[in-house]
């Protein structure tokens, strides 16, 4: 897993949020936070599977707190821009959950978080500070739910 105080590797990916044209597929690009949020990458290994499906409700429902503390969620999977918009309509998730797709799990590789004998990513939190650092990162195992209460007070620790 990546250590703490590395730069985080920059990346672009597609997600659920919709191009000009209508599909799923908006790029998002982590550099584009820099110097305005910081960043909760929320890596998870497939949309609809029980656990993911409930730690997705968790951080839809505590939303309202990482935003008051300046945080910007980025749910990333192995599964495809238009199986996470199907995931989000369904959770009613209103941050953006990013494709990891092709080449398959690249992102997360570079994070250290790729499980390639699975073919999924690990399930993990890297907070991204405003400077492009990681500032905060846990690996939470497959099958544990992420808990919002430490990611946030990670958050608050970095004002």
């Amino acid at each position: 897993m990546i250590d703490i105080g590395k730069d985080a590797p920059d990346f672009e990916l597609p997600s659920n949020e919709l191009t000009p044209e209508g599909k799923p597929g908006k790029k998002i690009k982590l550099s584009d936070y820099r110097g305005k949020k910081n960043v909760v990458l929320a890596f998870y290994p497939l949309d609809f599977s029980p656990v993911c499906s409930t730690e997705h409700g968790c951080l839809r429902e505590d939303i309202a707190k990482l935003d008051a503390v300046d945080a910007q969620v980025l749910g990333v999977s192995v599964d495809s821009a238009w199986t996470h918009q199907a995931f989000a309509k369904s959770l009613g998730i209103s941050y953006p959950l990013l494709a990891d797709f092709h080449p398959k799990g690249s992102v997360a590789e570079k994070y250290g978080l790729y499980e390639a004998e699975k073919g999924i990513t690990s399930r993990a939190t890297v907070i991204v500070d405003k400077n492009g650092k990681v500032a905060w990162a846990a690996n939470h195992g497959l099958g544990t739910a992420r808990d919002d209460n430490a990611i946030i007070d990670a958050l608050k620790k970095l004002g």
